[in-house]
């Protein structure tokens, strides 16, 4: 049995992709329930639809972040809080800054006063490789996110509740990230639109995120940040792997260019795993990397030389296995 059997686990953003795909996992540790906490009841209501065998272990949850005291009722009694609710979209970030600081921000400071007040065993919140150097409101929101969280750790004072952080790439087929557009794009015969060719993401599956959030929710102590050892792909080998792939499948139908646009306001032609700091300090296991609290003392003994973080692309191919394996074309 897993460590989340009989247990009751709240997922904030749960109807999301990546909060599916977890749900799916928690399912096979056979919790007591797992509480669904979103604004979208559409997205409730096909959630519902495809776990119906597990109807018993599911509760569905309107309810949103910004609101403290929606959270304090849905995590009475909860044992485990996985917190994916969050605004990501750059540029929707950066036309509405303040939007972006109600739910990343604030809602994220409601999440662990609730989680304090109802003892809750463990909070995990998920973060991004943007909140590094951030240079757009998303990623700076996503940092103070993870800010407030290990505060939290340090702050707690005697109640039992573990804070702890994830660090996520991009995720393949996320909702609203760009394999689901360039597919449109194809599907529609339009071009399919990038930024650059020649920028970098870090990026990772579906299936990778959610062994990275259960490993690091098994092993988390208080006030660390665990980061994936993700792959790099390069945005122009996406676009032609899917072109490619998609040609494959439909005979040879395929019509769509690439057409560059520009970087959008907000964006980064590469992105970072972790500062300079926390790579004098970090823990390296064979996959992932685990930054300590920020709030622990340390000598100056204790510094190391700087870890390898070199931006390395995968091949073309390798990211067409990967979208064949995930069913992503």
């Amino acid at each position: 049995m897993g460590i989340y059997h009989n247990k009751k686990i709240l997922v904030t953003g749960g109807t999301g992709t990546i909060g599916n795909h977890l749900i799916k996992h928690l399912l096979k540790d056979n919790p007591q329930v797992i509480r669904v906490f979103s604004r979208d009841e559409y997205k409730q209501y096909e959630m519902g639809l495809q776990f119906k065998e597990h109807s018993s272990k599911l509760r569905f949850l309107i309810g949103d972040v910004r609101d403290q005291s929606r959270l304090i009722r849905a995590m009475e009694d909860i044992d485990y809080v996985f917190h994916l609710a969050a605004m990501k979209h750059v540029p929707f970030c950066e036309y509405n800054p303040f939007e972006a600081v109600q739910t990343n921000v604030i809602g994220t400071q409601n999440v662990i006063q609730a989680a304090i007040m109802n003892n809750v065993e463990k909070v995990l919140f998920t973060s991004t490789d943007k909140a590094i150097s951030p240079t757009n409101t998303y990623g700076a929101t996503k940092l103070t996110g993870e800010r407030l969280i290990l505060a939290a750790e340090y702050q707690k004072g005697s109640k039992k509740t573990t804070f702890s952080a994830v660090r996520f790439g991009n995720v393949m087929g996320s909702r609203g990230s760009v394999i689901p557009l360039f597919h449109k794009q194809i599907n529609e015969g339009q071009n399919i639109t990038i930024t650059d060719p020649k920028m970098l993401r870090y990026m990772m599956t579906p299936t990778q995120a959610i062994e990275l959030i259960l490993e690091a929710n098994e092993i988390a102590k208080g006030g660390e940040v665990f980061v994936l050892k993700m792959p790099v792909i390069r945005v122009g080998d996406l676009a032609e792997g899917m072109i490619e792939l998609m040609n494959e499948k439909s005979g040879g139908r395929v019509c769509s260019n690439i057409e560059y646009i520009g970087l959008r306001p907000g964006e980064k032609q590469f992105e970072e795993l972790m500062t300079l700091d926390e790579q004098t300090i970090v823990l390296e296991k064979e996959n992932m990397y685990i930054i300590p609290s920020i709030f622990k003392f340390r000598n100056a003994e204790e510094s190391k030389p700087l870890i390898d973080l070199e931006m390395k692309p995968v091949s073309k191919e390798t990211i067409k296995q990967w979208l064949v394996e995930e069913s992503l074309v």
